[in-house]
């Protein structure tokens, strides 16, 4: 007994032939992801462990390769200037991450996030022991402003809401002018008394490529051996 039923229409072949290359060239399109995302995170590791250099000011143009370079500032913080980047969570808490102008001694600001505080902790009355007084010395990566994601809701200075870091209206907002279009992101030294918890910079990815590309291939896979057992099932008995 012949185990063909019949032979696949060429509209069902074609179909089964596209969905194949495609589901192919997802899997290739996340192998690829998968080197890239590797490379950046190696990238970032190196540039972060390297001894700090001093924050740049005078800056015309942004560098790409400064993105997670470890860097040192110094000056004074202006606490009673403080922005706050909204809906940050740290281990499933809800919070905040604080922006602190951080003034040079002519007088200009670099934007420093300082780190993450609970809802709780927004308030400056809440942490006093965390308002650094005087000249300090600030160490962190340095980070580049990305400009706001299409689903990302406005900044909102006037409540004092910022959903992205804007260093020319934050700096405008801070009364002050801007010495860098870099921002310095402070690192994991803890503050007194807990609070802003620094080291936020997320210097490692989350990187699921090899995850996502296996599931392409599985899919394609099954995509043949169904068009193959589909096409190789025995005739139907109860057939006239």
């Amino acid at each position: 007994m012949a185990l063909l039923k019949s032979r696949p229409t060429v509209a069902i072949s074609i179909t089964a032939g596209l969905a194949f290359l495609v589901l192919m060239a997802l899997c290739v399109w996340q192998i690829e992801r998968l080197f890239w995302k590797e490379n950046l995170i190696a990238e970032r590791e190196a540039r972060a462990g390297l001894p700090p250099v001093e924050f740049p000011v005078d800056v015309d143009k942004v560098n790409p390769d400064m993105a997670f370079r470890a860097a040192i500032a110094h000056g004074r913080f202006l606490h009673d200037q403080e922005m706050y980047l909204m809906a940050r969570t740290m281990q499933g808490s809800v919070g905040y991450q604080v922006i602190t102008p951080l003034e040079q001694a002519d007088g200009r600001i670099i934007l420093v996030n300082r780190g993450w505080v609970p809802d709780d902790k927004r308030d400056l009355a809440t942490r006093p022991e965390g308002q650094l007084q005087g000249l300090v010395d600030v160490t962190g990566v340095i980070r580049i402003a990305r400009p706001r994601h299409w689903a990302q809701p406005e900044n909102d200075p006037v409540k004092n809401q910022w959903f992205y870091v804007d260093p020319p209206h934050m700096a405008e907002e801070a009364g002050g002018d801007l010495a860098s279009p870099y921002y310095l992101e402070a690192d994991a030294t803890p503050n007194p008394g807990g609070f802003p918890i620094g080291g936020q910079a997320r210097v490692m990815l989350p990187n699921n490529h090899l995850q996502y590309a296996i599931t392409w291939f599985c899919l394609a896979v099954a995509l043949v051996v169904i068009f193959i057992v589909y096409h190789r099932r025995p005739p139907d008995s109860s057939a006239k």
